[in-house]
């Protein structure tokens, strides 16, 4: 449940509280029932009632931190005094704001010793001029060295594209060398299938006229030297027909052999022809490299000596410009403190050695602020980045700020005092303030959800004992122990789901249950007492109390509790 006074208390004993309260209050209530029973009185109760009806239900996270700047800014001495003075333990402080002084973006702050530096600028310019020179002359080998090698590599691309056009030419689908190699097999068998069908139609007129001299030989009209010569001619015929037949399946052989094996092997030569020009560019390419390698170390050992000189004269500038130091933006100067085992001190005055790095100068800017504080596990996961929040500072009770989630630790911050996990979460104030300084308590509001024209009832009216949940609802025909399902809260109301319907009464007093109601029975309204929740459009979140997985389904019936007449 998300409260907006304690989520953590809320969360972690809310069940237990109302669990023993209900079961107390159900106790004695059994009993005043018993009692009145016997007693048969005529004492009157008034009933308080709250009408269901629907209403939006905000959903706030309430916590406390510590307000702190937003932009704080440590001032650093960047000198390198040993460099230039080995005697000197430190650059010496000649000018420094006052503590506690506030200045604007620009002021000067701090000021320190120039001597050394000044002196070493007119030698380290002396050498750049040289250095300069030299990557000049290394500049113009090197540029010889491209046109050779642009030369060189022209010829060696020449060839590569030679072998690919050769290549080409042989696997051309339409004029290709394999082509006219396969047309020309092609059209030979052919030829050779035509004089097949010439030669079957052959053997057939020689095997009728065989035939036919074997019948007349038979009958004598013709002698045994026309019937061998029959049959010679009949053999011919045979012999030709199965020469055709040879002579396609050796054409068709040959074209599988062109097609499967000598179009393969020319076109691993040609490939091979290719890959060897590719290659030669490649080494060309190599041989080019590395002349130009040569030539350009010697022109990159003259620029890095250049650089070199350039880098230590900027450097020896740059120091020069950090011997003066600016206010980065507005704020108040704070001066560091050393950290020791004895305690803080500082040594930051004008006249004193400081270190490189040393810190010299805190730079919060008040006007802008942000809160720290802690979120408990119970609600960290509907806390994140971009959330609306509300801030109030307790000087400051009659002044609010708009302010958002800035972020959410993901570690939790550990206490050697408790086992209850919390996570720094930062919220940042989006406008501009005064008068506000760091460390001031603040309470923060931070706005999860808000549920629109849902069913809610004041937690006041809900029963709960074990898995059991209800309320007591009137009607014409008395009160009724009515079971519901909830779903999300905040400290006041809490989301009905299932088991109320707008308009329904519930009753808020269940102590007077079974006394008589008194005449002009109490009403609530939805809107009594309940402050208007800001509008936060953000896509639901869940609970720790959220009604999908907290709520309990209840599927008995309704039960009826009459009053005692």
């Amino acid at each position: 449940m998300n409260a907006t006074q304690s989520p953590s208390f809320w969360q972690l004993a809310w069940k237990p509280v109302i669990g023993l309260a209900i079961l107390g209050s159900v106790v004695a209530l059994a009993t005043a029932g018993w009692s009145l029973l016997q007693d048969m009185g005529d004492t009157k109760a008034a009933y308080v009632y709250y009408t269901v009806e629907p209403m939006d239900l905000p959903i706030v996270v309430t916590e406390r931190g510590n307000l702190e700047s937003q932009l704080e800014t440590k001032v650093r001495c960047d000198v390198e005094s040993s460099s230039y003075d080995r005697n000197s333990s430190g650059t010496t402080i000649i000018f420094i704001v006052p503590n506690g002084s506030a200045v604007k973006e620009g002021d000067l702050l701090v000021e320190l010793d120039s001597a050394a530096i000044r002196d070493r600028l007119d030698s380290e310019q002396l050498a750049f001029d040289k250095a300069v020179s030299q990557r000049i002359q290394a500049q113009a080998t090197y540029d010889n060295q491209i046109t050779e090698n642009q030369t060189n590599q022209a010829q060696a691309e020449l060839r590569v594209e030679l072998a690919k056009l050769e290549r080409e030419m042989y696997m051309d689908s339409e004029n290709g060398t394999f082509k006219l190699s396969l047309e020309d097999i092609e059209r030979q068998i052919d030829e050779s299938k035509n004089l097949i069908l010439e030669s079957q139609a052959a053997l057939e007129l020689e095997k009728a006229e065989k035939s036919g001299i074997e019948a007349l030989f038979k009958l004598g009209y013709r002698g045994k030297s026309d019937l061998e010569q029959s049959r010679f001619r009949f053999m011919q015929s045979e012999d030709k027909l199965a020469s055709s037949v040879n002579r396609l399946s050796t054409y068709q052989s040959t074209r599988k052999q062109l097609e499967e094996y000598e179009f393969r092997m020319q076109k691993m030569q040609l490939d091979g022809d290719v890959a060897t020009a590719e290659q030669s560019l490649v080494q060309t390419k190599t041989t080019n490299m590395a002349q130009l390698a040569k030539a350009e170390a010697a022109k990159n050992e003259a620029e890095k000596t250049e650089k070199s000189q350039r880098e230590r004269l900027e450097k020896l500038r740059e120091q020069l410009t950090l011997c003066k130091i600016y206010a980065p933006h507005d704020g108040m100067v704070v001066y560091a403190r050393e950290n020791s085992r004895y305690g803080s001190s500082t040594d930051i005055a004008e006249g004193a050695s400081v270190r490189q790095r040393q810190e010299l100068i805190t730079l919060p800017d008040l006007s802008q602020m942000q809160v720290k504080t802690q979120i408990h596990e119970a609600v960290l996961d509907q806390i994140t980045a971009g959330l609306p929040v509300t801030v109030k500072i307790e000087a400051y009770s009659n002044r609010t700020y708009d302010g958002v989630v800035a972020s959410v630790a993901v570690v939790p911050t550990s206490s050697y005092y408790t086992s209850v996990k919390t996570y720094d979460c930062m919220i940042r104030i989006q406008e501009r303030v005064e008068n506000l300084k760091p460390g001031m308590t603040a309470v923060v509001d931070i706005h999860v959800d808000r549920l629109e024209g849902v069913l809610s009832i004041p937690v006041q009216a809900v029963a709960q004992v074990k898995k059991d949940t209800w309320c007591y609802v009137h009607s014409d025909e008395g009160v009724e122990r009515r079971l519901i399902k909830l779903g999300r809260s905040n400290d006041k109301f809490v989301q009905v789901i299932e088991g109320l319907s707008a308009g329904d009464r519930v009753i808020l007093n269940t102590d007077a249950i079974f006394d008589e109601a008194e005449e002009g029975a109490n009403e609530i309204s939805p809107e009594s007492g309940v402050e208007e929740a800001p509008v936060v459009a953000l896509p639901e979140t869940d609970t720790q109390l959220a009604a999908e997985p907290q709520a309990v389904s209840l599927s008995s019936e309704p039960q009826k509790v009459d009053r005692p007449r």
